[in-house]
Order: structure tokens, then C-alpha cells, then sequence
């Protein structure tokens, strides 16, 4: 096998080694059916079984009580865009919003195609959504609120949610579920393509409660119904059955290998403190994130000389460094450090910056 090379990818993104090693193993024969895991049938007892320690594990990962559902879908955070507006609105009541950039921007854009009545209560569009809004009022009658936690493009993040009253939260955390401890109570539904933090492309866990399922209209398609997902644990059709496999192996990983989301955010803060201090050290590099917005899970920064930045990537390319190239509609560098990115990739990384620094500053 060709060797590994420390992947930052943004997503889909790198995998814990052990649960790409666990895949190879079973591929063949899972679990002695003398099938692979992309044959079995999706009512057998073994992808039940899959399927089942899959939810307990997302629960118990999460500390989700039993007024929460655990659900796999397909169509990405994109399909929920359109989903929780059209499953979560109520007749006569706003939605809020906040923007903090590009995937926000589409929830918002989605939610007004069906004719919401929509209030962005704030914005970082100012200033090239570069941070976390910190002044805003939510609207007590709101249906609820929605944010994006962690913004992969611009590397922002929310390190405090907002106080919402009785108004529920909605979020998409799609690169960073998993990553660090949070309260779910005053979260109505968050949402995760799982391709950043949780398993590969092709599945999207949604969390809700009971209240929410609740409002779910009769008059809208069946496939974008929550309630058909929730009332038949995601098994109204044929689920994405190998994603939520895979997931079911990070959550294993995460419980059993890390010890869970403390230890793991300990390590993800570590990670992102060691990058922040190689960029914040030297006069070559700069963040592009304010410092008290910026995300544990991207890293996102420039060269002092723009010029310089493709010779940057091709060389850390070169190096074993792979993925680095920032967002094509920004530009720049960026260092997406998931979970499954270890530290010693992290460690590659900033000697390889203070190399490039020597030769190049």
C-alpha cells in the first residue's frame, strides 16, 4: 500500500485509520454473512444491528435524552436547507436567521424560495464574513433560529451559542459534530453531511425532537417529511446503508479509541492552538479569521506575498501534506484539522511552515 499522506481536506475529508482498516477487513465478508456490508439487505438482522449502535452511539456521544431522534438521510446539509423551513415554519411566525457565510447564506436563500417570511437578525457580510456576529436580537415569536456552528470556508466558529429563550435552535454542523462538548437542550434540530467529521459522503445525520417532528405538515412530499424518517427510523426506504455504516464505526472509534468528545475537543483545541501560534509567530503568515471567531476545525490564512501561496501548496503537496488550497471562492490556504486529523499531522504541518518560512521569507 502507498503510503498515507496527513490529509486537510475539507470533505470529504480524512478518516480515522483504524475505521478505514476496520472497512477493509469486514469488506468481504461482514460479520460472517459471506456478504460485503454493500450487499447485505438493509432489513437484515446485521445491518439492524448497524443501524441500532449506530443511534445508541450518537446519543450517548452527544448526551441526547430520549425526546431526540437520530436520523440518516441523503442530499447532504444542502437538502436540509429546504427541509427544516418547509418541516419547521409556523403559520404566522418569522424565521431567524444568521448569516456567517456561504452555506448560511443558501439555508437563508432556500427558506425565502417557499416564501418564508425571513429575518436575518445579523450578518458578517461587512466584513467578508471574517467573524461571529456578537450583537443581535431574536425575535421571541420566531418559529426558530438557525445558525451555521462552523463555517469551513471563512474558518469561523461559534464558541458560545447564542440565549434563545423558548425560541428553539436549528443548526447545520457539518464540520463540527462530534468535535467538542455542547448543551442540546435549546436545540430544536441540528443537522451534519457527515463527510467533514463523521463518515463519508453520501449520509446526513439529523437530529430532532419530538417537538419539532411534531409541526411536520401532512401537505408536503413524503421523502421530505421528518416525521416519515422519525416514525420508521430512517427505514421508509433503502437508507444510505455503507454511510451509515461508516458512522457507526467513528462513533465506536470516538467511544472506545479517543474516550469520547472531552477528550476529543482537548485534542482538537491543541491541534488548533499549535497551528495558530506558527501562523500568529511569523510575519509570512496571516490568519484571516478574527482571533475570537476563529475555528478549531479550519484553519484558514494567507502568505504575506499572495505569489507565494501556489508554491506553498505544491510543495506541501510534495511533502505529504495534502489539501491545503483554500476554498475557490476565497483563495488562500487552509487547513481543514477534523477529528481524524492527529496531532502529529498538525506537527508535520508547522514544521513544514517554518521550513517554507527559512527558504522563502
Amino acid at each position: 500500500m502507498a503510503q498515507r499522506i496527513y490529509n486537510f481536506n475539507a470533505g470529504p475529508a480524512t478518516l480515522p485509520l483504524p475505521v478505514l482498516q476496520e472497512i477493509r477487513d469486514e469488506l468481504i465478508d461482514f460479520h460472517g454473512s459471506g456478504m460485503s456490508i454493500l450487499e447485505i439487505s438493509h432489513r437484515s438482522k446485521w445491518f439492524e444491528e448497524v443501524l441500532d449502535d449506530a443511534i445508541v452511539r450518537t446519543k450517548r456521544l452527544l448526551k441526547l435524552d430520549d425526546r431526540y431522534h437520530v436520523l440518516f438521510l441523503q442530499g447532504g446539509a444542502s437538502m436540509q436547507f429546504c427541509m427544516v423551513p418547509m418541516n419547521l415554519a409556523l403559520e404566522g411566525r418569522p424565521l431567524d436567521y444568521i448569516d456567517t457565510g456561504t452555506w448560511s447564506t443558501k439555508a437563508i436563500k432556500e427558506a425565502r424560495i417557499q416564501g418564508k417570511q425571513v429575518n436575518v437578525i445579523a450578518s458578517s457580510e461587512d466584513r467578508e464574513y471574517t467573524y461571529i456576529p456578537g450583537q443581535f436580537e431574536v425575535d421571541p415569536d420566531a418559529a426558530y433560529l438557525h445558525l451555521t456552528s462552523n463555517n469551513t470556508i471563512r474558518g469561523t466558529q461559534w464558541h458560545q451559542f447564542p440565549n434563545t429563550g423558548k425560541v428553539p435552535l436549528v443548526s447545520d454542523m457539518s464540520s463540527d459534530i462530534f468535535s467538542r462538548v455542547f448543551d442540546p437542550a435549546p436545540f430544536g434540530c441540528f443537522y451534519a453531511g457527515a463527510q467533514k467529521n463523521a463518515g463519508p459522503a453520501g449520509v446526513t445525520l439529523v437530529v430532532m425532537r419530538d417537538d419539532m417532528v411534531e409541526r411536520c405538515p401532512e401537505n408536503i412530499p413524503t421523502m421530505l417529511k421528518y416525521s416519515t424518517y422519525a416514525s420508521k427510523k430512517s427505514m421508509f426506504n433503502t437508507p444510505p446503508c455503507f454511510g451509515i455504516y461508516v458512522v457507526q464505526l467513528v462513533t465506536k472509534w470516538l467511544e472506545e479509541t479517543m474516550g469520547g468528545i472531552e477528550k476529543m475537543a482537548a485534542l482538537n483545541r491543541k491541534k488548533a492552538e499549535l497551528l495558530y501560534a506558527c501562523i500568529d509567530r511569523e510575519d509570512f503568515y496571516r490568519g484571516t479569521a478574527d482571533a475570537d471567531s476563529r475555528s478549531f476545525m479550519n484553519v484558514t490564512f494567507r502568505l504575506a506575498d499572495p505569489d507565494l501561496e501556489s508554491k506553498f501548496i505544491s510543495e506541501a503537496t510534495a511533502a505529504g501534506l495534502g489539501g491545503l488550497k483554500g476554498h475557490r471562492s476565497v483563495g488562500g490556504c487552509r487547513a481543514s484539522i477534523y477529528n481524524a486529523l492527529p496531532l502529529e499531522g498538525v506537527e508535520a504541518l508547522v514544521q513544514f511552515m517554518r521550513d517554507f518560512v527559512r527558504t522563502n521569507g
